[in-house]
């Protein structure tokens, strides 16, 4: 039998699968996308995610994170 590890970590992120090799922050994930924090809130796996966290979030496994943001309208 054969086991094959591997190093990527599996996670969702708007509801599309993605995968990293390395570890990074939810604000990390955040900045690449561009996005800008003034106009949005995090839900991360299922809560609300306070901003004042998102450095201190490690992406892991599974994770599914979820942009939400305030639309007006008249």
């Amino acid at each position: 039998m054969t086991i094959i590890m591997s190093n990527r970590i599996r996670f969702f992120f708007n509801g599309k699968e993605y995968y990293i090799t390395t570890l990074i922050s939810l604000n990390d994930l955040l900045n690449y996308f561009n996005y800008d924090s003034s106009i949005f809130v995090v839900e991360y796996n299922h809560y609300i995610c306070n901003k004042n966290n998102w450095k201190k979030i490690t992406i892991q496994e599974n994770d599914k994170i979820e942009i939400i943001t305030i639309v007006g309208g008249g």
